[in-house]
Parts: C-alpha cells; structure tokens; sequence
C-alpha cells in the first residue's frame, strides 16, 4: 500500500496535465477557427449574394446559403463594363510593379546588408522612419511630380511611386543578412565580383523572401484603387479595382451585380495567393537555414 500511492499519484498528475493539455489545445482551435470564420465570413457572404437569384437580401435573420443559384449576375457585369480590358490593365500594372520592386529593392537592400559605407545607418534610419507615414501623404507631391514628368494618364505613373517601399527593403535586408558571410567570402577569393555574388550566389538563396516579397508586392497592386483612380483619367485605361466600381453607379440598387463584380476582382488574386501560400510561408520563416 505504501508503494502504490505514489504511483497512483505520479499517475493522477499524468492525467492532470495530459487534460490540461486537451484543454489548451481546444481553446486554441477554437480561437482559430473563430479567427478563420471573421476573415472567410465576408468573402462567403459576398458570393452568396452574387450568386443568388432571388430572395431579401436585408431578412434578419439573414440566410448564409444562396437562393435560386444562377451566374447571370456575373454576365451581367461582363455585359455592362469592358471587365476584360480591366482584367488585362491590372495584370499589366500588377506585373510591372512587382518586377520593378524586386529589382529596386534588391538592389537597395544588399549594400545595407553586406557592404560598409559612411551613412548607412543613417539611410537605414530614415527608410524606417518612412513606414510611419501612411501612402496618402504622398500622393500630392507624386502627383505633381508626375504632372511635371508628363506621365498622367500612363501606366508609368501608376507604377512608378509604389516600385520602392521601406517594408520590401527591410524584408529583403533580413534576407541577406542571413546568407552566411564563409560563403560571401570563398566567392570573393574565387575572383567573384560583387555583382557576381549577388545575382549569382545570393539571390538564389533568397528565393522564398523574393516570392515573399513579390506575393505582398502583387496583392497590393491589384488590389490598389485610389492612386490609380488619381493617376488614370480614361475609364478604358482603369485597371480593375477602379473599374468595376462604374457597376455602382450603372446598379446603384443592384446589390447582387455588384457583389458578382466584387467576387471578379477579388477572385484571381485570391486563386493565385493560395497556389503560392507555400512560397509565402517559407519567406516568413526564413529563407536561408
């Protein structure tokens, strides 16, 4: 009896903590799945209403499944607005930018990170003093600027102030700063020069904060309304954000073809995020080991 209470004990505290764990790893499910629902919850609910024929979309208590389920919606925007053309012009300016940003801020980011010069402190200080101001305090000064270069009504102007952004600088710095300085070195006793090093050995390593990058890069882009809608004056040049918002003003009542436009806009960047995710997370957890 005396030897058995403390095995009895020893297997209490087992059970005890094996529930504790059961526990914690339900809530946190559980507070995931909540999570999940609040982010997936909008998107469903727009699909819902684009593909519903009929029924009150303003019932309390609302249905969560679509009703009499018809596409004619989704034909309707492609009859109303030129949203091929829209399609293309986004991919055009999407393409353009996210090119652009990896080259800018490539090559911005290696000399902050494996070259030594007076002031990089300084121009590191400065880039991150930049993330504090939201990108509507530019747009008058780029505005302007643009004016000036005779690149309104361009899809220059568009892409042009979003090439460079302190966030992509910083994410590809951390990038170089991981590549192990023995390998930067052999190279250079091999005779490679610096640029050799860096578009031959480096970033081939950073291939997964590139996708990174590039996957952040492409959904801003595509995603982008105001500056283009400041930059570009001709509807036909409208890249698709911009575009499909003639439906709210040709269906101001049509509640059901302008969520269809909605889920068309939203739709391919979406698609193209979830062929990719894996490339996104392997960025964020870090591209060299």
């Amino acid at each position: 009896m005396k030897t058995a209470a403390p095995v009895l004990h020893a297997r209490q505290w087992e059970i005890l903590r094996a529930g504790r764990r059961f526990v914690r790893d339900v809530l946190r499910y559980a507070l995931l799945s909540l999570i999940a629902l609040l982010c997936v919850f909008p998107f469903w609910w727009t699909l819902v209403v684009a593909v519903s024929g009929t029924g009150n979309l303003f019932e309390f208590p609302p249905s969560f499944w679509p009703q009499d389920v018809s596409l004619a919606n989704f034909f309707e925007v492609f009859r109303v607005i030129p949203i091929l053309a829209f399609y293309k012009n986004s991919l055009l300016i999407t393409l353009a930018t996210v090119a652009g940003k990896l080259l800018i801020c490539s090559l911005a980011a290696y000399p902050l990170s494996r070259m030594q010069f007076r002031g990089s402190k300084l121009v590191l200080g400065v880039i991150l003093v930049t993330m504090i101001l939201p990108s509507e305090v530019n747009f008058l000064v780029n505005f302007i600027s643009l004016t000036r270069l005779g690149l309104v009504n361009t899809y220059t102007g568009v892409v042009l102030p979003n090439l460079v952004t302190a966030v992509a600088i910083l994410l590809l710095k951390q990038a170089f700063d991981e590549v192990p300085q023995d390998l930067l070195d052999a190279a250079r006793v091999d005779g490679a020069s610096e640029w050799t090093i860096f578009y031959r050995i480096v970033l081939p390593l950073i291939t997964p904060w590139l996708a990174t990058v590039g996957i952040l890069t492409a959904v801003e882009a595509w995603n982008d309304y105001i500056w283009p809608s400041i930059v570009i004056s001709k509807p036909d040049d409208f890249p698709l954000a911009a575009g499909v918002l003639y439906l709210r003003g040709t269906y101001g009542s049509s509640t059901r073809v302008i969520a269809a436009g909605t889920i068309l806009t939203v739709a391919p960047i979406l698609a193209a995020f979830l062929f990719t995710q894996r490339f996104f997370m392997r960025g964020m957890d870090g591209a060299v080991k």
